[in-house]
């Protein structure tokens, strides 16, 4: 198979759109309906998305996440405050400053903590290290669910953190790319990890959940997005097709397709790290917690894998990152495990 067509494991954004989105996407292919949002694929979408977080919220679809991240943070900010973030947040290392550039200058100001939680702590060093008008002034918390690092925020971090966060009069964002592959390894509702824990708005990721494009930002307190249609307008975000944007999604949620997609890919990640637990030479970097498997090796043995056709990224902090998404199978699995054997027995 070409390596081109042969299913990888650099990202879950490798994978296709899942039957389910499909499906739903061809259904509201055919025939005319109103653009720019105001057709009954949208609107269907977005109740479903109300009803999956059991409240009442606000939901507009954006393109990918860069846009639903930078977008949602310049609602909550002024050019003047400052969005407190994890280090390793993708909002940091993998948005090209449009964070910064949308909000008009917002600075981020960078958090620490193991496996790529925020640590409180490390947070009320950041709010009240200074507060004179020479100082960016904390206003949003940003969180992670699931981590860049694989890992997740219980309910009960969240918690935490959120009362930590309206202490010190921030907002919290949450960046939730993977947020149904955090949902599927804690086992709770959806409003347990947001907006009973305090989050005001969620960036929500169909892309890495089985879509080809299209994320929802979904803003629990509803009076934070009383201008955000026009944000999305001014950024390029408003979709005039929008319903073929948000049709997939009617596909990903009235059957529970994204949550069967996110235990599945969790699924193949944690057969992933228990092949790889007895890999000579081969490290598993953090317990793996949603779809993703983080390994220590040396350049070699990441190379010789990569000359036998498997894709995967260097990540952050050296560890070697291998994603596993909805379409991955077990054989895909076993394959590259017993690729990772044969690689340590050529060097050993």
């Amino acid at each position: 198979m070409p390596d081109e067509l042969k299913r990888q494991f650099a990202s879950d954004n490798y994978a296709g759109l899942c039957p389910a989105g499909w499906r739903a996407l061809a259904e509201a292919n055919a025939g005319h309906a109103s653009p720019y949002g105001e057709d009954p694929w949208t609107a269907r979408a977005c109740d479903r998305i109300r009803e999956l977080f059991e409240t009442d919220c606000e939901v507009f679809f954006v393109f990918n996440g860069t846009a639903a991240n930078a977008l949602a943070l310049a609602t909550l900010c002024q050019s003047y405050h400052s969005v407190i973030c994890h280090r390793t947040a993708h909002i940091e290392t993998d948005e090209c400053g449009a964070p910064e550039f949308f909000s008009n200058g917002t600075k981020l100001l960078l958090a620490e903590g193991g496996d790529g939680r925020v640590d409180p702590a490390s947070v009320v060093d950041l709010v009240t290290r200074r507060g004179d008008i020479h100082y960016p002034k904390p206003r949003v918390l940003s969180l992670t669910q699931a981590t860049e690092l694989g890992t997740v925020y219980t309910p009960a971090q969240l918690e935490t953190l959120g009362e930590l966060a309206r202490s010190h009069g921030l907002r919290l964002h949450m960046d939730g790319a993977r947020f149904a592959n955090a949902v599927a390894a804690l086992d709770v509702p959806p409003r347990a990890l947001t907006w009973e824990v305090g989050v005001d708005v969620l960036c929500l990721g169909g892309t890495k959940n089985g879509l080809t494009v299209g994320e929802a930002v979904v803003f629990f307190d509803t009076a934070l997005a009383a201008d955000f249609a026009y944000r999305c307008k001014q950024a390029g975000q408003l979709a005039s097709k929008m319903r073929l944007i948000s049709a997939p999604w009617i596909g990903l949620l009235e059957e529970d397709t994204w949550l069967a997609n996110a235990r599945h890919a969790n699924a193949c990640a944690a057969r992933l790290a228990s092949g790889l637990a007895d890999v000579p030479g081969v490290v598993l970097s953090h317990r793996p917690e949603a779809n993703a498997v983080f390994v220590a090796m040396s350049g070699a043995f990441a190379a010789s894998l990569r000359d036998r056709g498997w894709r995967f990224y260097d990540f952050i902090g050296g560890a070697y990152r291998f994603m596993c998404s909805w379409d991955t199978e077990p054989g895909d699995v076993e394959a590259l495990v017993a690729d990772f054997h044969e690689v340590a027995a050529e060097l050993a």
